[in-house]
């Protein structure tokens, strides 16, 4: 039997996140392309300054009602005829509120990009904020509160971020709003927060794809370039402030057989100059399956299926301050939660005695910037990154030298920015589980006060 020589592989081509072109429409609109051969999908983001902390008090919601009503019809179109013309340029619209605005996220084939910004310029200039459709999206909205309650994973959320800040804080409450306070949300509040806060010169879009043959100036001059509003300067960001002494909560589930763990503390953005060095420290600690966390939980113990450790920007500043949530999450069988902490804790205190190894980032290296390529392989993801960039008021080369930081990252660097993120002492633990069987076992841990909520 003859064999086929097995095919070689071929010299690495280099890859550098690409740069966009920077500029702006006549209505203020700040935009920036990326021209990306061979991409055919072409994704646009549009960033709203709506932020959560502009939302009315009491109103909870209302930037999450208002961004899912963006896309149920205009002045011109009732929402299942904008459905349908969408659905014909092969588009896909979506839009979300978060704590640093509201994104709108498009989606469509080179060939219909046109036509469907135009759809999306009508949707900025004129939504209809119907009063049924309100009512509509309101009700869905309650429905889905008490699903989220029942989740595990998001009740602990919702916990943890209630202890991290003091409750005048609209970080400390729900990011999509609370039952008491999306009931009390009607299209007349929606149509005055719209009209109060989206405006073409406090908004960004970025168009990322195969503009080749596509007149781009044009297309966005006569689509998001008809989009008018008045001049105003973005909103002031609100300072952050926290508590992660070290303290464990229960939310008692009776009867549950797994412990939802979250444990997490604040700490700086990505403007923090030892920001590559904690990605790179906590990949090693929880960022794959090869993980420090996961050979001991996971491989060796077998308490989990996976525990996580990593760094969330939750909201950037101009003048480069910020907060992220550092957090380590998973979940664990009921009777193993005590011991399961408590091999989480070694884990921590030997990182902070022994430090990680040159063999651990030098795997994290390559698997973080190696992977680089194909995470990128898209338009929407590389829209997506430049997005972030904006909302981080970040420089628009900054996820290339992200790169270039982890390549230059040291053992000794990464792990010191690991243990800094992670301090034994001053992280929040939240279970969420049967309290009968878990509290009394993360007491006899000593790492915080223990506190049972009901759940």
């Amino acid at each position: 039997m003859e064999f086929h020589p097995l095919p070689e592989a071929g010299e690495a081509r280099p890859w550098a996140f690409p740069a966009p072109e920077r500029g702006s429409l006549g209505n203020g609109l700040t935009v920036l392309r990326s021209h990306r051969p061979g991409q055919q999908v072409v994704a646009v983001e549009i960033l709203l300054d709506a932020p959560l902390d502009a939302e009315p008090d009491g109103l909870d919601g209302i930037a999450t009602i208002m961004a899912r009503a963006l896309t149920e019809g205009t002045d011109k179109r009732s929402a299942e005829e904008f459905a349908a013309e969408l659905e014909r340029c092969g588009a896909t619209l979506d839009a979300h509120a978060d704590h640093s605005g509201v994104r709108v996220s498009l989606e469509v084939p080179a060939s219909r990009l046109a036509k469907a910004l135009g759809l999306l310029a009508e949707a900025l200039r004129a939504p209809a904020f119907l009063d049924t459709e309100i009512d509509r999206l309101v009700h869905n909205r309650l429905d889905e509160i008490p699903h989220e309650t029942a989740n595990p994973a998001r009740r602990a959320a919702k916990e943890l971020y209630r202890q991290l800040f003091p409750a005048e804080l609209r970080m400390s409450r729900p990011r999509q709003g609370a039952e008491e306070t999306v009931a009390r949300i009607d299209a007349p509040g929606v149509r005055r927060f719209f009209e109060t806060h989206v405006r073409p010169a406090t908004a960004t879009a970025v168009v990322v794809g195969d503009l080749t043959g596509i007149d781009l100036d044009k297309v966005l001059a006569d689509t998001l370039g008809e989009w008018t509003g008045d001049e105003a300067d973005l909103l002031p960001v609100p300072p952050v402030t926290a508590d992660d002494t070290g303290r464990v909560i229960v939310v008692d589930r009776p009867g549950a057989v797994q412990t939802q763990l979250l444990i997490g503390r604040v700490g700086g953005d990505r403007h923090d100059p030892v920001w590559a060095a904690q990605v790179l420290g906590s990949y090693c600690l929880g960022g794959t399956l090869t993980s420090r966390l996961d050979k001991v939980l996971r491989e060796e113990k077998g308490y989990t299926y996976g525990v996580r450790a990593f760094g969330q920007v939750l909201r950037s500043a101009p003048d480069g301050t910020g907060v992220s949530l550092l957090a380590i999450s998973g979940s664990v069988d009921t009777p193993n939660t005590g011991p399961a902490l408590a091999d989480l804790w070694q884990v921590l205190r030997t990182l902070a005695a022994e430090g990680l190894t040159d063999a651990e980032r030098d795997t994290a290296v390559q698997n973080l910037v190696g992977v680089a390529p194909l995470k990128f392989e898209t338009a929407a993801s590389v829209a997506g990154t430049l997005a972030d960039q904006v909302e981080q008021y970040l420089p628009d080369d900054y996820q290339a030298r992200l790169y270039e930081r982890l390549a230059a990252t040291g053992t000794v660097e990464a792990t010191a920015a690991v243990v800094s993120a992670f301090p034994v002492d001053r992280l929040v633990t939240v279970l969420v589980g049967d309290a009968s069987q878990i509290a009394e076992p993360a007491k006899a841990l000593g790492i915080g006060e223990v506190t049972v909520v009901t759940g």
